[in-house]
């Protein structure tokens, strides 16, 4: 599959199979997670995979409130982000340069994760809605954030038409 090819085939999927996910394809997702590049080679991520049918179901409230992301119980895996310390090279280059590269890093990853599910045909949708109280006390995280939580599994649904803004929009050559 050519790479833009695989860009716009994925998509925050709202719908999934009951359909149980092999570990292998999990594993697939996370090799490519784990190879991302990140600031000063730090890997400031920990992937908490959820695949356990009653702890899902906690995950999946967790993830829903205020009429948000309805659809997590649908999915066969949920994925934990944890945000893991930098190295110290990095802390010092975030702090000087006043940027959360560890952020930056995570959403890296993240992507990374998701181009490899889409490309192995599953589906998946980035969270930044959900209840991290409770999925830090689910799963036993303690004092780390969780910025973000992946849904993951077959997708139930047609692929959408992306609309996204025009290029003049989002690029400029030389000068602001």
């Amino acid at each position: 599959m050519e790479f833009l090819e695989l860009v716009n085939k994925r998509q925050s999927d709202r719908k999934y199979k009951d359909t149980p996910l092999d570990r292998n394809l999990v594993m697939k997702c996370l090799e490519a997670a784990r190879m991302a590049p990140s600031a000063c080679n730090s890997q400031p991520w920990k992937f908490v995979v959820v695949d356990d049918k009653a702890l899902l179901e906690e995950m999946s409230a967790a993830a829903a409130g205020m009429g948000m992301n309805k659809f997590a119980n649908q999915c066969p895996v949920i994925v934990a982000v944890v945000l893991e310390k930098m190295n110290l090279t990095a802390r010092i280059g975030s702090v000087i340069k006043d940027k959360e590269y560890s952020l930056l890093d995570v959403g890296i990853s993240v992507e990374h994760f998701c181009l490899q599910a889409a490309e192995l045909g599953l589906g998946t949708c980035i969270l930044g809605w959900f209840d991290e109280k409770k999925v830090k006390k689910l799963l036993g995280i303690g004092n780390r954030r969780v910025p973000l939580l992946i849904t993951l599994g077959y997708p139930d649904g047609e692929s959408r038409k992306k609309i996204r803004k025009e290029m003049e929009d989002i690029c400029n050559w030389n000068k602001y």
